[in-house]
């Protein structure tokens, strides 16, 4: 069992990093920084179910969730056409089958869900980087 005091100092620490990761990223290192964040949630709520942890799974979860709506909400949906409209359906599914997994403590729906965020994950990071750092170009559909 670790001592409280290391496990706060280490607390602060994640959220010291984390501030300092978020306030120097631009749009493209944030929403990886958001995924992550989703991935490691679903990781943590997993192995609250194997403890039989139901407060630290629930929690990880509700976490996992408010990520994934936030993703949601951060589409544009005009300007990103149908890859906005099938990731907003995609996010709106991520989140009912987190919220069934919760419910029910299965592990297969967190594998589920994790699986579907690291595809994501896989195509944002093969964003080209003229791409990322010209956000007109991604806008305008230009080919690079």
């Amino acid at each position: 069992m670790s001592h409280p005091a290391t496990h706060n100092a280490a607390n602060h620490y994640s959220q010291v990093d984390t501030y300092t990761g978020v306030n120097g990223a631009d749009s493209h290192r944030l929403v990886l920084m958001l995924l992550n964040g989703a991935l490691s949630n679903i990781a943590v709520a997993k192995g609250g179910i194997e403890r039989q942890d139901i407060a630290g799974k629930g929690e990880a979860i509700g976490h996992a969730i408010s990520i994934v709506n936030g993703l949601r909400t951060s589409l544009n949906l005009e300007l990103g056409g149908e890859l906005a409209e099938n990731l907003d359906s995609l996010y709106d599914y991520m989140e009912r089958r987190l919220l069934e997994a919760n419910i029910q403590s299965d592990r297969s729906i967190l594998e589920e869900v994790a699986g579907l965020l690291h595809e994501i994950k896989e195509g944002w990071m093969g964003i080209p980087v003229e791409v990322r750092s010209d956000p007109m170009a991604a806008q305008s559909g230009a080919n690079v």
